[in-house]
């Protein structure tokens, strides 16, 4: 089937349902989640359901090689938890170790020391631990089945997974083992996975110890350490997950919550403070002084951010001052309406000293927001011979300057730059809807933009529909790139007004990230849209 060149021109109407919904970027993961919802599960046993359907669909972007977060709404009780299921540095890996080998300006992004402990399969198993009501054997049932039977590749999936193969595959270890005879898989090829079936049937069995200390732990450590690694068995079976309590603002008449670091989530709620005190009701959502203030606001957001967000078991962050409506008014006094400033610098909020991404709603009211990622695609390449994933390459992350929060350190969580979102309403502390945006960099961007425009009234395809700037690699100074559907006038008067622009258009619009978002009303009806620029879908039960 020829893969022709998308435009991304959505003509999706949201999807509405009572029964449970799913929103992902691959329709049969999807439906493996709404199969689980059917079976009698809640939003916590449907998302380790979707998690491993994408494992198997999208590799391009997710698997056990890489690291997961998630936030999720109990409906009996009204709160949010977090759940970190990031991974850290080896013990061996210190920064002096690095420098040695002549790498202290930096780690490649395909180097095995970027590899940190992969923590998917010990944050699924533990959401369901704490959340769950079937079994693992039940929720992998259909990622198993589709990694067996094989599967017909969807058509953006196709290309950046020809990609991936051309860039990372072909080079790493073990790295053909994710490709067609040294190709990626055509849009339509059926794609067998039994290398990765045969994970999902130890897991399925063993639970996260037979990830963490068995046959795949030993065979992550020898590729590990046949790639020139320091990854060991000692790593692994150390892992463990965190339930953390969620960052969170209020904006207008919502609640936005967030993972907190090591997160760059707090990296939105920074943005939205500060937008909070303009009337962007006003101005039109594709005008040049609304795009100029969201930019300039997430331009001061990603210069705290870049700085502050690391692991808080390594550096005390200063989250309740980051996150206060005070520290935002001093900091919106640096925005200038009319001009843009691309060298801000980082706050100082106290005196002493950083995919795919998923949402599940059940009948019951519960929610699910869940990102799962390798980083960069299919992360390293690098696969643990004959088990169907690829490792991830996160450390890349890390900052290799002693004096940096963030620095590289045994032991330690890099700035993650996954991010799940969810909105709960401030009067009562119900569920309005879990939401996300992946794409490295540009996650805590697309959050703001989607909310904004979910805040305005927007049913949730409308939202993602709209189209999205990036500040590239998310540095305060850095070009704005901005996609094919806003105004040529518009990016002319932002240019004027001192911002570096860079229109994006065809295949270059996944820089804008690609998101889901399901909202719930007062009387139980779920409203869901899943983004125009990947291959996937909303779904509901009846």
């Amino acid at each position: 089937m020829k893969n022709n060149l998308p435009e991304f021109n959505s003509r999706r109407s949201s999807v509405y349902g009572k029964g449970g919904m799913v929103a992902a970027s691959q329709p049969l993961a999807t439906a493996a989640g709404l199969e689980i919802l059917a079976k009698g599960g809640n939003a916590a046993d449907a998302a380790v359901a979707t998690a491993a359907a994408l494992n198997v669909t999208e590799p391009t972007s997710t698997g056990l090689g890489g690291d997961m977060f998630a936030l999720f709404f109990e409906a009996k009780t009204g709160t949010v938890s977090a759940l970190n299921g990031s991974g850290r540095a080896p013990a061996d890996l210190a920064l002096e170790r690095v420098r040695q080998d002549g790498l202290g300006a930096g780690l490649p992004p395909d180097h095995p020391y970027t590899v940190t402990v992969p923590g998917a399969c010990a944050g699924w198993c533990d959401l369901i631990e704490k959340h769950g009501t079937l079994s693992l054997a039940d929720l992998l049932a259909p990622a198993i089945r589709l990694a067996e039977a094989g599967f017909p590749v969807a058509p953006l999936t196709a290309h950046f997974w020809q990609a991936g193969a051309e860039r990372q595959l072909k080079t790493a270890l073990n790295g053909m083992e994710m490709t067609i005879d040294g190709r990626g898989p055509n849009p339509g090829e059926t794609f067998h996975n039994l290398g990765l079936a045969r994970t999902f049937k130890k897991i399925a069995a063993g639970g996260k110890k037979a990830f963490y200390e068995g046959e795949i732990a030993q065979a992550i450590e020898a590729v590990l350490q046949r790639a020139g690694g320091c990854l060991k068995l000692a790593d692994l079976a150390a892992h463990h997950s965190t339930w953390e309590q969620p960052a969170s603002v209020t904006y207008g008449d919502f609640r936005v919550h967030e993972c907190p670091p090591n997160g760059q989530g707090i990296t939105a709620l920074l943005a939205l403070n500060l937008l909070e005190g303009f009337d962007l009701a006003a101005l039109d959502p594709l005008s040049p002084e609304r795009l100029h203030l969201e930019i300039e606001a997430l331009r001061l957001a990603f210069a705290d951010a870049r700085w502050f967000v690391s692991d808080p078991q390594f550096t005390r962050i200063p989250l309740a001052q980051l996150l206060s409506k005070e520290y935002a008014a001093e900091r919106r006094k640096l925005i200038n309406p009319k001009a843009a400033k691309l060298d801000q610098t980082r706050g100082r909020p106290f005196s002493a000293s950083d995919t795919v991404y998923f949402c599940v709603v059940d009948g019951w009211g519960n929610a699910c927001s869940f990102i799962n990622s390798n980083y960069m695609g299919f992360g390293t390449g690098i696969v643990p011979k004959g088990w169907g994933f690829t490792l991830q390459n996160r450390g890349c992350n890390f900052s290799l300057d002693p004096g940096h929060p963030n620095v590289l350190a045994p032991g330690k969580r890099p700035y993650h730059t996954i991010i799940p979102g969810l909105i709960t309403c401030e009067a009562n502390g119900s569920l309005f809807g879990p939401f996300g945006v992946m794409g490295g960099f540009m996650q805590p961007q697309g959050h703001v933009q989607v909310f904004l425009a979910l805040n305005a009234g927007l049913d949730p395809q409308s939202a993602l529909d709209l189209p999205r700037f990036c500040i590239e690699d998310g540095n305060p100074s850095d070009a704005v790139a901005l996609e094919e559907g806003i105004p040529l006038k518009v990016i002319s008067r932002l240019a004027e007004m001192g911002h570096p622009v860079r229109p994006v258009s065809g295949w270059g619009r996944a820089l804008f990230g690609r998101g889901q978002v399901i909202l719930r009303d007062e009387a139980g009806t779920l409203a869901g849209g899943s983004d125009p620029r990947a291959d996937g879908c909303a779904m509901t039960l009846v």
